[in-house]
């Protein structure tokens, strides 16, 4: 048997419009089920087209019908089940680059235990003797001045704690207070100078260069005034996402998003509401299921914790409230007891 050319030809060009048709079908259908807001997954069966042989013994092509109803045939159930808006997800996920991982399992997902937790380090907190109560950012601002100035100052210092402990931060702030800390005076200041004033906090000189860079900003686009947005907050040299967050909160008393430095990561990591690598990840995860309400309180309350019992180095796991609860705290104890259990067994051999 043998096939000519012409149906050759015409095969291929049937088959070509088959799978065009059929791809555009499913994709419509796939489209209108999903403004229905639900996941539906469609199961296609291939379209096949065979070649048969007529009563002469010629080969006959057997090709689906120009209809588009026959195109596509789908099977007799769609698979239909209720999902949640995930529209914020994929606005979360976008915000965080091309190609970054989100752990899904933590959107809309409220960790167990997490207001019982959340109690047990209010009461840890309630003395307010850690560094963070007396040397916060919202602390270091001169009293009896302009808001704009203030604002400003509150933006200096937290450009300057970044990766700096608060004792520091408060020493650095303190040093450009009593050299008049303005916008218009700061752009006069060297930038030799004004690294001396702020040395030793990490990275002093590429931060002495972002303070004048940003001063230079203010004064020519916002008044000697700091943005009142995220995100022209982040446009700014050396101020990233935690910076603009606080400076919303603290400066123009809008809460914005959840302030997440080195204490509010580790600590949301080791309690289980994160899975996340960086800061910012932690943020958005952190987000997605914390209400809004609490926002403005994570930062403040974690950090102090994060300095006095949840320490990075040597916690002070056995002290703590949560240590029934938090996951970290029963894999450090439970090493410890270990650990203690063989250094006695050693000590009696």
């Amino acid at each position: 048997m043998e096939i000519q050319s012409e149906d050759v030809n015409a095969m291929a060009a049937t088959t070509r419009l088959t799978r065009s048709v059929a791809q555009k079908l499913s994709t419509k259908l796939k489209e209108t089920l999903r403004e229905d807001g639900r996941k539906k997954v469609l199961r296609p069966r291939h379209v096949k087209i065979e070649l048969e042989s007529d009563a002469d013994g010629e080969s006959m092509q057997h090709a689906p019908e120009t209809s588009t109803s026959n195109n596509l045939v789908l099977d007799d159930q769609l698979i239909c089940e209720k999902k949640p808006d995930t529209s914020e997800i994929f606005d979360q996920k976008k915000e965080l680059g091309k190609g970054s991982k989100i752990h899904r399992t933590n959107f809309r997902k409220e960790p167990d235990h997490w207001m019982e937790v959340l109690g047990n380090i209010r009461e840890m907190r309630k003395n307010r003797d850690a560094p963070v109560d007396t040397m916060g950012c919202d602390k270091l601002c001169d009293d009896d001045i302009l808001p704009e100035v203030r604002r400003y100052q509150l933006l200096l210092s937290l450009m300057l704690s970044s990766q700096t402990k608060d004792q520091v931060t408060s020493a650095a702030m303190s040093r450009l207070r009593e050299h008049d800390c303005t916008v218009d005076n700061i752009i006069k200041m060297s930038e030799e100078t004004l690294g001396q004033l702020i040395y030793p906090v990490s990275f002093w000189r590429t931060k002495a260069r972002s303070i004048k860079r940003t001063s230079e900003i203010l004064k020519d686009k916002y008044a000697n005034d700091i943005p009142n947005t995220v995100e022209d907050l982040c446009k700014l040299p050396g101020v990233g996402p935690k910076m603009a967050h606080l400076a919303m909160q603290f400066a123009w008393n809008t809460v914005t998003g959840i302030g997440t430095d080195t204490h509010v990561h580790r600590i949301s990591n080791r309690l289980g509401w994160a899975n996340a690598r960086q800061p910012d990840k932690t943020r958005i995860e952190l987000e997605s299921w914390v209400p809004r309400e609490l926002w403005a309180e994570v930062n403040h309350l974690l950090v102090g914790f994060g300095q006095t019992v949840c320490r990075p180095v040597n916690p002070r796991c056995s002290d703590c409230l949560n240590k029934d609860l938090c996951p970290f705290g029963i894999q450090t104890l439970r090493s410890r007891k270990r650990r203690m259990k063989r250094d006695a067994e050693e000590e009696v051999d």
